[in-house]
């Protein structure tokens, strides 16, 4: 079915999703910015850096499946909204504690533990959005445009934190970020409903459309009489050979990504002898090919779902990126020249970024109405992996030297790839006990 002329409020508030998550990024990646004026603050060495930024992480980690059943519960508007309102109050602390406190490392990572709390709605509430507003036709699209959100935060933050660093001081970073994340949020409260019958700009053809083309809910009789959409259990979701190998995978991919979310700044500082600005420069490349790869990598999956079916749109999209970005790495982290090692390093987390929309698609297309609660599950995955590469590569770059810790998240992203050969993208979780 084409799609209607008039009515695109799904798209407007995918957009919205999009500058979320692009804030939510600008809230995580501060820190790495800002770390060496805020480890010289408080006196920490690298490493201990390092546990503050897996103090986030694994709030982020632990929290991602509490997030996901509390949105299945409570619907993305509301979630969302009261995350959003969270993630900037403790954003703005982790600036405010005073110079001279005592256990400040201790204090430091409680307040990034419980932002990461915060934090772990966002992507479980994106994806129960997308089950309940998307079609499956348009799904790689949308996550695509969602995890665009991703590079652009993340992108933004070198240029816009170090512009604000040099002029105001480090800890006016924070406090600007998370400032922007409180207004896009009361936006989001206002414009947003969790289901399209209940939006008072959807067009009859555009919530036609939408009804539709979302798949059939598998259910028990006495499920389908109940008013409340059918739940996926627990059970189906953790013991589901695909939603266990998404999430093995997912764990490759985050312990990857948050190398550069984490330490790319850092890497090209320290290791590479840029100074600040060159640093803050070259540490946009990522970012961008983020953008990049995000859209065309949703395009793609959409593409080729509807031409081929899911196992190669959505399974088969995956594990070739994730083997490219393999190769990617292993030759950027060898490249003598740091302008070369930036640019390949950087199309390493592009390719990452192609399979971005292939997790969230299958997690929405497999669990229906518990897409959160699924999805939070595996990004649980991925965010456990960051906190592992938050501390373990310092650690490995220590003793071995950076290409160490780059070779060994090529092995991890290889293996990422291959696990997307055990997904079956076509098979329904049953909302059934």
């Amino acid at each position: 079915m084409s799609e209607p002329s008039t009515g695109r409020v799904r798209w407007l508030l995918v957009f919205w999703l999009f500058v979320l998550s692009g804030i939510s990024y600008l809230d995580r990646v501060n820190i790495s910015i800002a770390g060496s004026a805020l480890a010289e603050q408080y006196h920490l060495s690298q490493i201990r850096l390092g546990w503050v930024f897996s103090a986030f992480l694994l709030g982020y980690a632990l929290f991602q499946t509490v997030g996901g059943w509390l949105v299945d519960r409570f619907g993305p508007r509301r979630v969302l909204t009261v995350g959003v309102v969270w993630w900037g109050v403790f954003t703005a602390l982790t600036a405010s504690l005073p110079a001279r406190i005592g256990a400040a490392l201790l204090l430091l990572m409680l307040v990034r533990f419980l932002l990461g709390v915060g934090e772990a709605i966002i992507y479980p509430s994106t994806n129960q959005f997308v089950s309940r507003w998307i079609p499956p036709q348009e799904r790689g699209v949308a996550n695509g445009l969602i995890f665009a959100g991703v590079g652009a935060g993340a992108g933004t933050a070198p240029l816009f934190l170090t512009y604000v660093m040099l002029h105001y001081g480090w800890h006016w970073s924070f406090w600007l970020s998370a400032l922007l994340g409180l207004l896009a949020g009361g936006v989001w409260f206002v414009i947003a409903r969790d289901k399209p019958q209940q939006h008072p700009y959807v067009t009859p053809g555009e919530l036609s459309y939408i009804q539709k083309n979302l798949p059939p809910i598998v259910t028990t009789s006495e499920e389908s009489s109940s008013s409340s959409p059918p739940r996926v259990p627990w059970r189906s979701i953790l013991t589901s050979k695909s939603v266990l190998a998404v999430t093995a995978s997912y764990f490759c991919f985050g312990y990857v990504a948050w190398i550069f979310f984490s330490w790319f700044y850092i890497y090209l500082a320290k290791i590479r002898g840029l100074d600040l600005k060159t640093s803050a420069l070259y540490s946009t490349l990522p970012p961008l090919a983020i953008v990049a790869c995000s859209l065309t990598g949703g395009a793609i999956n959409d593409a080729l779902t509807r031409a081929y079916g899911k196992r190669v749109g959505r399974c088969g999209v995956a594990c070739v990126a994730l083997i490219l970005a393999s190769a990617f790495l292993v030759f950027g982290s060898r490249a003598t020249s740091p302008t070369l090692a930036s640019m390949v390093l950087s199309g390493g987390v592009g390719a990452l970024y192609l399979a971005q929309s292939s997790y969230w698609s299958v997690t929405a297309d497999i669990a229906g109405s518990s897409a959160g609660s699924a999805s939070g599950f595996m990004n649980m995955g991925a965010q456990l992996g960051g906190a592992v590469t938050a501390s373990l590569t310092p650690v490995i770059a220590q003793r071995y030297g950076w290409t160490s810790s780059f070779l060994v998240a090529a092995l991890l992203s290889l293996a990422g790839g291959i696990a997307w050969m055990l997904v079956e993208p076509d098979r329904p979780l049953q909302a059934s006990i």
